[in-house]
C-alpha cells in the first residue's frame, strides 16, 4: 500500500538521521519554520518599525486563522498566546467566583501546570472539585464526570486527549452535560489538534486552548485560546493590555475601551518570531487534513501495541483504537534508563513517571521506524538483564 502522506518527509531534516517518535512532546520541525523567522528577521532588519503595520500587530489573529480552519472554528474566533496558562488564566481573569455558582470541575489527569492555574482561583472564591482516574490510571469514568458537574459549576476545564495515556475523552458528551446546567467548558487539544479531529464548531465547545509544541508541528511559545464568539462579544478579561484596545496606538488613560472581539482576549505585545516559525507546520497540516493523520494514526498505533505484545512488552494505553490518541506508551522497569538508551542510539521518544516511555508516531513516520523501535527497545532491555 502506498502511503501518500510520506511525500512531506523530506519537509523535516530531523527525520535524515533519526528515528523520529515523539510528536506528542515536540513536532519534527518543518523545513518552512526556518524560513518563516528568516522572513521575520529580513522584515525587522529592513522595514523596522515599519513591520508592526505590515502585519506584525495581526498576526495574533491572522495566525489564529490558520489553526481555526484545522479545529472547526470560526475566523476571528482563536488568538495566539505565549502558552495554555497565560490563555487559561486570561480566561479565568473574565469571572467572578463570589457567587454560589463558583465551582471548577476537573480531573486529576489534567496536565499539572493548568491544574495550578485552576487551584489558584481559591483566593478568589473558587471551589475546586477533581474527579480521580480510573483504577488503571488510563482514563476518568465519562459518567462519575458527568455526574460532578451541577448547577453550581461555573467552569469544566478539562482535556480532549490526556497527556499521560492519550485516551480521548468524550468532549462532545462533557459540553453537553455542563450546558444541562449552565457551565461552560474550556477544553485542552494541546494533545488532540494536528492527531485527532476536532470540531469545536460542531460540538458548541464554549473555549478552548492548546499549543503549537506538539502534533502542530509549530514550535514553542505559540499558545492559542478559542473562544465562541458569543462569548467573546460579552466577556471583558481583567488581565488585558494595549492589543485588546478600541485605539492601541492613541495611548489613551484610565479605563479599557474595548476594541474588536477578535482582539478581546490579546493583552501585551505579540510574540512575533514565534507566530512566524508556527505558520509552517500549520499550513502543512491544514493542507493534508486531520481526517487522514488521525487514519494513518490509528494504523501506526495499532502496529506499535501489536509489536510490544509480541515483544512481551506491557503498554499504558487505552486498547481501544477509537479511544487512543497519537501515543503509545511502553510499560518497561526502569522506563527512564531505558529512554535515555533509546534517545543515544537515535530513537527519539521521552519518559513520563506513571506512564513509561511514550512513543508517538505522526503522519511523516513509517511502519518500519515502529517496529524497529520495539525491537530496539527488546534489545535495549535484553542487554540491561531487564527481558
Amino acid at each position: 500500500m502506498t502511503d501518500e502522506l510520506l511525500r512531506w518527509r523530506p519537509e523535516f531534516p530531523i527525520l535524515e538521521k533519526t528515528v523520529y517518535m515523539i510528536s506528542n512532546s515536540l513536532g519534527a520541525m518543518p523545513r518552512g519554520a526556518r524560513l518563516g523567522l528568516m522572513r521575520y528577521a529580513d522584515q525587522w532588519e529592513t522595514r523596522g518599525v515599519r513591520a508592526w503595520h505590515e502585519g506584525w500587530w495581526e498576526m495574533p489573529i491572522t495566525t489564529g486563522n490558520i489553526l481555526a480552519d484545522i479545529l472547526n472554528a470560526p475566523h476571528g474566533s482563536v488568538s495566539m498566546h505565549q502558552n495554555v496558562s497565560i490563555a487559561e488564566a486570561i480566561l479565568l481573569s473574565c469571572f467572578d467566583f463570589a457567587g454560589p455558582r463558583n465551582k471548577i470541575v476537573y480531573t486529576s489527569m489534567n496536565f499539572p501546570s493548568v491544574m495550578y492555574v485552576m487551584e489558584e482561583t481559591k483566593r478568589r472564591g473558587a471551589r475546586i472539585v477533581e474527579v480521580e482516574s480510573n483504577a488503571d490510571g488510563i482514563g476518568v469514568d465519562l459518567e462519575r464526570l458527568l455526574a460532578a458537574i451541577d448547577r453550581e459549576t461555573l467552569l469544566v476545564p478539562v482535556s480532549h486527549v490526556l497527556f499521560r495515556s492519550a485516551y480521548i475523552q468524550d468532549a462532545q458528551k462533557i459540553v453537553q452535560r455542563a450546558h444541562e446546567v449552565g457551565a461552560m467548558v474550556i477544553l485542552d487539544v494541546y494533545q488532540s489538534a494536528g492527531c485527532v479531529p476536532v470540531d469545536l464548531r460542531g460540538w458548541n465547545v464554549d473555549f478552548a486552548v492548546g499549543g503549537s509544541v506538539k502534533w502542530l508541528c509549530g514550535g514553542p511559545g505559540a499558545g492559542y485560546l478559542y473562544a465562541r464568539p458569543d462569548h467573546a462579544e460579552r466577556l471583558h478579561p481583567a488581565s488585558t493590555g494595549w492589543q485588546a484596545h478600541l485605539r492601541p496606538f492613541q495611548f489613551e488613560r484610565g479605563e479599557m475601551v474595548w476594541g474588536d472581539k477578535d482582539f478581546r482576549f490579546l493583552n501585551g505585545t505579540p510574540n512575533v518570531p514565534a507566530m512566524a516559525a508556527a505558520e509552517a507546520g500549520y499550513k502543512i497540516i491544514r493542507e493534508i487534513g486531520v481526517d487522514k493523520i488521525r487514519e494513518k494514526s490509528q494504523r501506526l498505533t495499532a502496529l506499535l501495541v501489536a509489536e510490544a505484545e509480541s515483544a512481551g512488552i506491557k503498554t499504558c494505553c487505552p486498547k481501544d483504537p477509537t479511544t487512543r490518541g497519537g501515543t503509545v506508551a511502553l510499560d518497561v522497569p526502569q522506563g527512564e534508563r531505558v529512554c535515555q538508551e533509546l534517545l543515544r542510539r537515535e530513537f527519539i521518544v521521552d519518559y513520563r513517571p506513571r506512564a513509561g516511555v511514550r512513543v508517538s508516531p505522526h503522519f511523516y513516520s513509517t511502519e518500519a521506524e515502529c517496529r524497529a523501535v520495539i525491537a530496539e527497545t527488546a534489545k535495549i532491555l535484553t542487554t540491561l538483564g531487564l527481558a
